[in-house]
């Protein structure tokens, strides 16, 4: 099994120039709305075996870059199982490398990231749920008590299913004409 590391997004950059092997397990939207340039798009939801034996024609290093750096461990550890090259994830993902003031392509998305749409999610069934539970019927209460105990599982876990559902949503696909 491959060793996984951390990196800044700082050491990345520094290597521009020897062009390294960077994928973004982003969702295809969140790509297309800010990116760091020269990056392999391949959402997390996309990884199997098939999509990492395409990663692995030579030896280098692949970093792995993500929203913030969970989705990106995630990654590591599913590309763990096929890929003999070394992982490394890089700290912060692309908040961190816009915070670093690293070059990034903006682009024209309007989808926000998968931690928003997740929140908003979550807070619209919660909402949801206590209105229907006062207005219509106590066993609606059961919608919010659902929700946070997701939510703790989530946390408790540091994965998060609604997110993973969210992401193959047909606004989070990338346009067929991108």
């Amino acid at each position: 099994m491959p060793q996984i590391t951390r990196i800044s997004p700082q050491k990345v950059h520094a290597q521009a120039a020897e062009q390294p092997l960077i994928i973004d397990v982003r969702s295809h939207a969140e790509i297309d709305a800010l990116s760091y340039p020269g990056c392999t798009r391949l959402p997390l939801h996309e990884i199997n075996q098939a999509t990492a034996d395409q990663l692995t024609a030579d030896d280098r290093t692949v970093f792995i870059l993500c929203g913030t750096g969970k989705r990106a461990q995630l990654a590591a550890d599913k590309l763990a199982q096929w890929l003999p090259n070394s992982l490394a994830i890089i700290d912060g993902g692309i908040s961190a490398m816009a915070n670093a003031n690293l070059p990034l392509q903006q682009g024209s998305s309007p989808v926000m990231s998968l931690e928003r749409q997740v929140r908003i999610a979550a807070g619209g069934l919660v909402l949801t749920g206590v209105l229907l539970g006062s207005f219509v019927h106590a066993g609606f209460f059961g919608v919010p008590a659902f929700v946070g105990a997701g939510l703790i599982f989530a946390g408790i876990t540091d994965t998060c299913a609604m997110g993973m559902m969210l992401a193959v949503m047909p606004w989070n696909q990338r346009a067929k004409d991108a």
